[in-house]
């Protein structure tokens, strides 16, 4: 196993841990991540956009199956980019028949991705993925092995089949990903998503890919050692994230409680073992409020590799998040006012979900009642079986109608919020839509750790913003290492 980083930059929401993050952090001798969720859509929009800079256009020059690239560039890219005023092009939803276009669209832009981010460096770039967002995984993973990548983590889930499928693509062969059917149907052949390299290769002879280590992300040691035991293949490592890490988090154990802010109460039974973790005998790295230099230290004492840290990369330079939401909650940070609440309703995947507070986006419940529901990118529907035994896919984010149509509970809906139109307008790819006459964008909404107001630390005398070598270098302090 290469040597490992001592610090983890974590692969965050849809485009914030983009590739200029990645590389940044690459670069300077730690382990970048880039965010694996909705590539495909970010792709197009950053193409519709007019790819400013010239970085697509140079990823796709490398890209291994040129007619497949050209394809894409002549679709949806705009000289100069799109009016404003003109909305993004709609992308056929993800399915268990997966269009060829969309299965492309996941291989250039996994592989774009992680391409731009080993630029200019020599050391290994991370791709992260969630669990749950099931029908992508094939062909984005391949894609990311085109490029290269040295580290695939997912979590959100149970990752056991992702080492086989890592397995199978570095052999040169086939890779299959049994997909989850809400409710307690009998596994059909629908269930089961097959991705075959030789079906889209533009030669005779498949590339020769390196099998990258692969970091499972897990709440409990009780996961890691199921994991150890049961995977499709060898898990190189785990990332153990506590119940203050961004994004999604793991439901407490045991019974729901909620304090009175609406949050789900972790408590003892949520810690995990770290005498546990170290008998494992395998490497693993702490998440979830380790952004200082004296975390660090206290997790490298606990026998950790290193740490996870996402919160304090969200807000640098070089990270895809808007710069008016960086400045936003840069200085609600700096004033020791930025709130974090962790959601138990937000996420249609019915996992809690950190939601920074912040005026003029979904965290608003005002701006989140005022959004017409629609879903049209569809990454976090769930599968369900209909009568016929044939599948299907529903959201509890989409019109209330549709999805008690289609079997969900109405109480299921309540509450919920569209994640994946507001993460992309967080990295400045809203969509556009004419409500009643009016040109609407979609509203943002931001998720971070709960340590948001720690963030001040890395702003230098009279400085507004800090890049991630100021995070890297606030961290990597003598007493850390």
């Amino acid at each position: 196993m290469p040597q490992l980083p001592k610090i983890i930059q974590g692969g965050m929401g849809v485009g914030v841990s983009n590739w200029r993050l990645a590389q940044a952090v690459s670069n300077l001798g730690q382990l970048g991540v880039v965010s694996g969720t909705a590539l495909d859509q970010v792709l197009v929009r950053r193409l519709v956009d007019g790819d400013p800079g010239g970085a697509i256009r140079r990823a796709l020059a490398a890209f291994p199956f040129p007619a497949m690239a050209s394809r894409i560039w002549h679709e949806f890219f705009v000289p100069g980019g799109k009016p404003p005023e003109q909305p993004y092009p709609r992308l056929p939803l993800h399915h268990h028949r997966q269009p060829r276009k969309l299965v492309e669209l996941c291989i250039t832009a996994n592989f774009v991705e992680v391409f731009l981010a080993r630029e200019g460096h020599i050391n290994p770039v991370g791709i992260n993925f969630l669990e749950k967002v099931q029908l992508p995984h094939l062909a984005s993973i391949y894609g990311a092995m085109l490029a290269g990548v040295g580290y695939v983590l997912m979590g959100a889930g149970i990752p056991s089949q992702i080492p086989g499928i890592l397995d199978a693509y570095a052999a040169g062969r086939s890779a299959e990903y049994r997909l989850s059917v809400s409710g307690h149907a009998e596994a059909t052949e629908e269930a089961v998503a097959r991705f075959n390299p030789a079906d889209y290769a533009e030669r005779p002879i498949l590339p020769v890919l390196a099998r990258p280590q692969f970091l499972a992300i897990v709440s409990s040691h009780t996961l890691a050692a199921s994991l150890l035991r049961r995977a499709s293949g060898r898990v190189d490592g785990f990332v153990v994230e506590g119940p203050t890490a961004g994004g999604h988090n793991a439901p407490p154990r045991g019974k729901l409680q909620l304090n009175d802010a609406g949050e789900p109460q972790y408590g003892q039974r949520d810690r995990v073992d770290l005498g546990a973790m170290r008998a494992l005998g395998v490497p693993f790295w702490l998440a979830g409020g380790y952004g200082t230099p004296e975390k660090l230290a206290e997790a490298l004492a606990e026998g950790a590799a290193g740490v996870q840290v996402g919160t304090a990369f969200a807000f640098s330079d070089e990270s895809g998040l808007r710069d008016d939401l960086k400045r936003d909650l840069l200085a609600k940070a700096a004033g020791g006012a930025g709130r974090v609440l962790t959601d138990p309703l937000a996420s249609p995947t019915g996992f809690p979900f950190k939601v920074a507070q912040l005026e003029g986006t979904a965290s608003d419940p005002g701006v989140a009642q005022n959004r017409c529901r629609v879903c049209d990118l569809g990454f976090l529907r769930e599968a369900y079986a209909r009568p016929d035994g044939d599948l299907a896919w529903r959201c509890s984010a989409e019109p209330v109608d549709c999805y008690v149509a289609k079997g969900g509970a109405e109480e299921a809906t309540r509450g919920r919020k569209c994640l994946c139109n507001a993460l992309l307008a967080n990295i400045g790819h809203a969509q556009i839509r004419s409500v009643d006459g009016a040109i609407v964008l979609e509203p943002a909404l931001v998720t971070l750790g709960d340590d948001i107001n720690n963030v001040a630390r890395f702003l230098g005398p009279d400085k507004a913003t800090y890049s991630a070598a100021d995070v890297l270098s606030a961290l990597l302090v003598p007493q850390a290492v």
